[in-house]
């Protein structure tokens, strides 16, 4: 009976795309956070944040941080330089400033983008971005 219950629970967080760490909302910390996992920060952050997982940043979230995650949700207020491996979504009431690298970015309306942005690919450039060269002889 508890053998079964207690195997649902055992997921690792990564999978089920829940944050293993929480930044609370009454929370200020100063310095260098990494995490393996997901992480979600509703309090105020400042100084480098590494996270292997996903990275939330909830609307009471204030940072000012150079980050790198594999995806980031921003709905609170990020200044610095993101990179972010996935994906980079801002939501309506999500603000950033600063410098992104990203594969995809969604901005939804209400959002506010304030910076230069450079999309990662693995796709090489085609060759007519070249001038084309004239034919005959």
């Amino acid at each position: 009976m508890f053998g079964s219950h207690r195997k649902s629970q055992s997921a690792p967080p990564t999978l089920n795309g829940k944050p293993e760490t929480v930044i609370g909302a009454n929370t200020r910390f100063q310095g260098t956070l990494t995490s393996d996992g997901n992480m979600r920060i509703d309090g105020s952050v400042e100084g480098d944040i590494e996270v292997l997982g996903n990275l939330i940043i909830g609307e009471t979230g204030r940072v000012i941080a150079t980050i790198k995650a594999q995806n980031v949700h921003v709905s609170g207020a990020v200044k610095g330089e993101i990179t972010a491996v996935e994906q980079l979504e801002i939501s309506p009431t999500g603000k950033v400033w600063g410098d992104i690298t990203t594969a995809a970015l969604h901005i939804e309306p209400g959002g506010l983008f304030r910076g230069q942005s450079a999309m990662t690919t693995n796709i090489d450039e085609p060759l007519l971005l070249e001038a084309p060269r004239p034919s005959g002889g």
